[in-house]
Formats: C-alpha cells, sequence, structure tokens
C-alpha cells in the first residue's frame, strides 16, 4: 500500500514557527497535524545558533514522523524599513531547507500575497480572513490558532491547490477554468510580491 501523500506547511520565524501538516485524499486535503515550533527561550542574539538548532530539531522531528512528500515555505518579505527582520527569518528558513534537503523532500516556496489569492480570492487579505478561509477549505470546528498556525495551513494549502503539475492542479482545477497564470501570480513567479499587512515579529 503506498504510502499516503502529505503537504507540510511552514510559516517560518526565528520565535515561532507554524506548522501544518495535509494529507491528499480523495476527498481533498485533511488537517493530519499542526501546531508551532518555538525556538530557545530568549531574544539574546547569543544565542542565536540555539534558537536555529532548536527550530531544526522540531521540524526534523515533524519530518520523520509524517514523511511528507512536499514542503511549502513561505517566501522572504520584509518592508524596506527593516531588512533585519529578513536577515532573522533567512536563519530559520536556511534550517528548515536544510532539514527538506537532508530528508529528501522537494521544497517549494510561495509569496505571501500569492498564499492569500490562492485560499481566499485576495491577494491583501487580512489574518482573520486567512483563518476564516482556511477554516472553510479545511472543514474545521474553528478558526485555527495562533495565527502561526493558520498560515501554515494556508501554504500547505496554496502547495496543494497549485499541484505539482501546475497552477491549479489541484482540488481547484476542475472549477477555476481559463486561468490566467500572469494575472494571477504576475509575470515572474519568483517575485517578491509587497505584502503591506506583513507584521512577523521574527526576532
Amino acid at each position: 500500500m503506498p504510502a499516503p501523500k502529505r503537504i507540510l506547511g511552514l510559516d517560518p520565524g526565528l520565535q515561532v514557527t507554524g506548522y501544518g501538516v495535509l494529507e491528499v485524499t480523495d476527498a481533498g486535503p485533511r488537517v493530519c497535524e499542526a501546531g508551532v515550533l518555538r525556538s530557545a527561550e530568549g531574544r539574546d542574539p547569543a544565542d542565536m545558533s540555539r534558537r536555529v538548532k532548536t527550530l531544526y530539531d522540531g521540524l526534523c522531528e515533524v519530518l520523520a514522523q509524517y514523511t511528507p512528500s512536499a514542503m511549502a515555505v513561505e517566501q522572504l518579505f520584509a518592508h524596506y524599513d527593516h531588512p533585519r527582520t529578513a536577515i532573522l527569518m533567512a536563519h530559520a528558513r536556511g534550517a528548515f531547507f536544510l532539514a527538506g534537503a537532508q530528508y529528501n523532500i522537494p521544497v517549494f516556496s510561495y509569496a505571501p500575497a500569492r498564499v492569500k489569492k490562492l485560499v481566499t480570492g485576495s491577494g491583501r487579505a487580512s489574518k482573520e480572513q486567512m483563518q476564516h478561509a482556511v477554516a472553510r477549505e479545511l472543514n474545521l470546528a474553528g478558526p485555527p490558532e495562533p495565527h502561526d498556525v493558520a498560515d501554515a495551513l494556508a501554504i500547505a494549502l496554496c502547495h496543494y491547490f497549485a499541484g505539482s503539475g501546475g497552477i491549479m492542479g489541484g482540488a481547484r482545477g476542475a472549477t477555476f477554468t481559463g486561468i490566467n497564470r500572469e494575472a494571477l501570480f504576475g509575470p515572474d513567479p519568483d517575485r517578491l510580491d509587497e505584502d503591506p499587512e506583513s507584521t512577523d515579529d521574527a526576532a
């Protein structure tokens, strides 16, 4: 019997990283597990190596237990007047990419606005809108808490909807036809979309 196909979504942060594991079924995706990974207590920059290792070890436990076939991670976005946020976030993302490579799991990146667009229909959706959209799509009893978990599940959903075969190759391919990829994602699929509502506290 083949192993179930699972997607791990990550909302990376140096202090708190949200994660969500979706299992792909004939009836659509369902939540296997979701939660947060927390780095070592405190925010002392001198403890950076310990904090990154704590996140890395936590993710490796998730990968070993749920053996996802793909990992989807939110792309970096930083306001131009807060470049330090991007630098700190990059520490966590680097550890996650390393873990994915060591477990031979392909890693995909999605810009925040693209995740919002696919999950809610609006690239400027609020965190509350995202939480309610995720709850609706996954038939949850209520909006996932905290928002780090909701964002991680949304990133996993984004990858599910996009599908490995291309845009809308997943569940929404049956209901969305004639999609203009450039109108949805822009001309450069690797460009970081501007996300004015991004206020992640990475430190």
